[in-house]
């Protein structure tokens, strides 16, 4: 069995390649389509969860839903980068 450090590596390649496929499928949309995706999109790079400071939420508990509204704005970012007209407001990067 790969060691922590070389698993850790694969799964950060894979998801690398998943965000790179989901914003390529993005661009082979028609533009109304995008732009609700992208939109879509963008709602959810900002945990919503009721609280107004991130810090407020135990580091545990706000792992995985973090993780999730950075991947969006991740993902967000990638599709930007390839269609300059796509970008309503600038990219958030962390």
């Amino acid at each position: 069995m790969p060691d922590v450090d070389t698993r850790l590596t694969t799964i950060e390649a894979r998801l690398i390649a998943h965000r790179k496929l989901l914003a390529r499928l993005v661009d082979l949309l028609g533009p109304a389509e995008k732009d609700a995706l992208t939109a879509w999109i963008e709602d959810r790079e900002v945990l919503r969860d009721g609280q107004e400071d991130p810090a407020a939420l135990p580091t545990e508990v706000a792992a995985l839903p973090l993780g999730i509204a950075e991947e969006f704005r991740e993902i967000r970012a990638l599709v930007d980068r390839r269609d300059p007209q796509n970008q309503a407001s600038p990219p958030v990067s962390g």
